[in-house]
């Protein structure tokens, strides 16, 4: 099982929609694919149509577990079915919104999420993980959980320098790790069209020369079809252009190594 974390500390990037859109394309291969919703605000679990507000079993029991030292839970009684095939959903309540104030001060807290899904290995190809916006307990349950950290940013100068904090904390949080993942920059919801975006992605690529993707993912008006319908825009209309865009953003993530050498998608 391998375990991407898609994360950035400024919001309204596209994780979420990243988040869905490689699920989409992952489950549409062959892959049986988990998707985690980390994010307080729940737009992953609310994009299949569920209520964050309603929700009574999902991410919080995790930790709830965890922080009551619960010993042989299975994980998966968390995990909630959608309607397309091989796409699973560890769904996220609002009230996660207040784990860091609850468990801040217990230890072990920052491999909740890592340690759920292990127990989980066998049962899914692929998790991809909805960060949260904000540094805290969430995202660094995102950031040690996973194998590969894809960071949609928007090209402008501010999502910029918002992406300068982002590469900052995973330094940070990954100081004392003796391997610690790779990284992948997607400039999302690019226009050509416009002279600042074309300036701040000649900067992005710049910058962040070894990591920054040299496509993009271009503005795309069937991407707010998509998400109105609830359905992953691959299966929405896999001839999008953000839906090719996403293909062969996914397909350079593959060259990570599937994680079963003999399994390949299938397109």
């Amino acid at each position: 099982m391998k375990i991407w974390s898609v994360s950035n500390q400024k919001g309204g990037v596209g994780k979420t929609t990243t988040v869905v859109t490689l699920g989409g394309l992952l489950s549409s291969w062959g892959f049986r694919t988990l998707l985690v919703d980390l994010d307080p605000h729940g737009s992953l679990t609310s994009y299949f149509k569920m209520n964050p507000d309603e929700i009574e079993l999902g991410v919080y029991n995790l930790f709830l577990d965890a922080s009551e030292k619960k010993k042989n839970v299975d994980p998966q009684v968390y995990i909630a079915k959608t309607d397309f095939d091989g796409i699973d959903v560890l769904p996220a309540s609002t009230a996660i919104a207040t784990l860091d104030r609850q468990v801040a001060a217990i230890g072990g807290m920052g491999l909740v999420v890592a340690t759920a899904l292990h127990k989980m290995a066998d049962q899914y190809d692929y998790v991809i993980i909805d960060s949260p916006p904000m540094l805290g307990v969430l995202m660094i349950n995102a950031l040690a959980a996973c194998d590969h950290l894809v960071i949609p940013v928007l090209a402008e100068f501010l999502a910029l320098k918002g992406l300068d904090r982002m590469v900052h904390t995973i330094k940070m949080v990954f100081h004392s790790r003796k391997t610690p993942p790779k990284f992948t920059i997607v400039p999302t919801m690019f226009d050509k069209r416009t002279k600042a975006a074309r300036d701040s992605l000649a900067a992005l690529h710049q910058q962040y020369p070894d990591n920054a993707w040299s496509s993009v993912v271009p503005v795309d008006t069937k991407v707010r079809d998509a998400s109105q319908a609830g359905i992953p825009l691959p299966l929405y209309d896999k001839s999008a252009r953000a839906a090719e865009a996403y293909a062969e953003l996914l397909e350079l993530l593959l060259l990570d190594k599937s994680p079963d050498k003999n399994l390949a998608p299938h397109k």
